[in-house]
């Protein structure tokens, strides 16, 4: 899907249905005639478009002889079969030439609904150079913002888990921990562009625009130790719950192995009396009374030892 857009004189965005100079081309999953169409009138290769459409693709930024392509990991969330959120990354490309300025990416995102929604303050589409640094700062701003999330998720994971100890929250968990491993390595690499793009001159930038891009930076670096920080203690918490269920594990295995004592004795008793042999008092009219004496005196001695070695 391709929409144009324009700020106009009020710098509010505009959508518009032809190439002008200065307009924001937004490509979503775009079709091959789509890509064709932009990569002929604008004179840029056609896999600087795809090469953002490449969910295994790198971050990175080059400079061509028309344009720069810059290629980094945005947060996104999905849903598992029951619904749960999931937390993946995926690359967009910014690709920034002389009259527009091109986004690619493999989905819709709420990153573009920033833009396209009149979200952002001094937000113009011929400004390409702060418009990659406002995309770039609302990236950042959006690794925060999940990570947050992430982090209030799992200590609702881990409230639930106090309650009981079931496979679904320790599956959440470890959706948890995969979600900030991508998190962590799509952040190092974004920012690994960030600094080529401060150290050298790909994009011509004002004062302005470079304490802009120094702040995003700031964020981005904020976003890496947050999501380290979080890891750490969700490994540190994966670790205790294992911990946790293999002790209750043993636990209720030495109950379970008491109890089977305490219970076998009865049954060895009445074994006996249950021969076919001559046994003291089998003629006695107490002999019941007395097997279930001896039943329960070895029982209850059995039962007070356990107890008192807290077996029970």
């Amino acid at each position: 899907m391709m929409n144009i857009y324009l700020s106009n004189s009020d710098g509010r965005l505009e959508e518009i249905h032809e190439l002008q100079n200065g307009c924001w081309i937004k490509l979503v999953a775009p079709t091959e005639e789509e890509i064709r169409y932009i990569a002929n009138h604008l004179d840029i290769p056609i896999d600087s478009i795809k090469d953002a459409l490449d969910d295994e693709e790198r971050s990175r930024v080059e400079k061509e002889d028309n344009h720069v392509l810059i290629i980094v990991d945005i947060p996104i969330i999905t849903h598992d079969e029951v619904d749960g959120a999931i937390y993946e990354t995926i690359p967009i490309g910014m690709i920034i030439t002389n009259t527009c300025f091109i986004t690619v990416c493999l989905q819709e995102n709420p990153i573009f609904e920033e833009f396209t929604k009149n979200k952002i303050k001094n937000f113009y589409t011929f400004m390409k150079t702060r418009f990659a640094l406002q995309m770039l700062y609302m990236i950042s701003a959006y690794y925060l913002r999940y990570l947050k999330q992430i982090n209030r998720k799992t200590s609702e994971i881990e409230k639930a888990l106090h309650q009981s100890m079931k496979n679904k929250e320790l599956f959440s968990l470890l959706s948890m921990e995969k979600s900030l491993v991508y998190f962590m390595t799509s952040l190092k690499a974004n920012n690994i562009v960030m600094e080529r793009l401060l150290r050298l001159n790909y994009l011509r930038m004002y004062e302005d625009d470079e304490d802009l891009l120094q702040d995003v930076i700031i964020e981005n670096k904020q976003a890496i130790e947050m999501a380290e920080v979080y890891s750490s203690i969700l490994s540190g918490m994966m670790d205790a719950f294992a911990s946790v269920i293999s002790n209750n594990v043993n636990i209720v295995i030495k109950f379970l192995t008491a109890i089977t004592i305490v219970l076998s004795l009865p049954t060895m008793v009445a074994s006996f009396y249950g021969m076919n042999v001559p046994i003291p008092y089998q003629h006695s009219p107490y002999s019941f009374i007395i097997a279930m004496f001896i039943s329960v005196l070895l029982s209850s001695i059995t039962a007070f030892i356990l107890w008192k070695k807290r077996y029970f």
